[in-house]
């Protein structure tokens, strides 16, 4: 089983800038390839992008390639998404999620573990 804790979401004016972090639990965190997600209120959970156990292979949707970023540090169980330029579009409540095979997806349902997740509401 593994926990993922969310935070650093909040209120931001456009073209600002936030940093997400999602601790994980598990002692075999680098067994795992990491992505985050998010949910806008009326709309589907959205991939935002993943990145493989060793940090090497990221991988973003169209949208936000340029202007997030996504890392890992191994050594404190934590994967990260930095959020430039942000639009009011990017508001939503973003999750992170853990997926044991190791490489980067972007399908919802292959990911195995759940953050609760954390807002983001960037204002205009």
């Amino acid at each position: 089983q593994v926990q993922l804790v969310e935070s650093g979401g909040g209120l931001v004016q456009a073209g600002g800038s936030l940093r997400l972090s999602c601790a994980a639990s598990a002692r075999t965190f680098s067994s795992y390839a990491m992505g985050w997600f998010r949910q806008a209120p009326g709309k589907e959970r959205e991939f935002v992008a993943a990145i493989d156990w060793s940090g090497r292979v990221t991988y973003y949707t169209d949208s936000v390639k340029g202007r997030f970023t996504i890392s890992r540090d191994n050594a404190k169980n934590t994967v990260y998404l930095q959020m430039n330029s942000l639009k009011p579009e990017d508001t939503a409540v973003y999750y992170c999620a853990a997926d044991a095979t190791r490489v980067v997806r972007r399908i919802a349902d292959n990911y195995d573990y759940w953050g609760q997740g954390t807002q983001v509401t960037v204002s205009s």
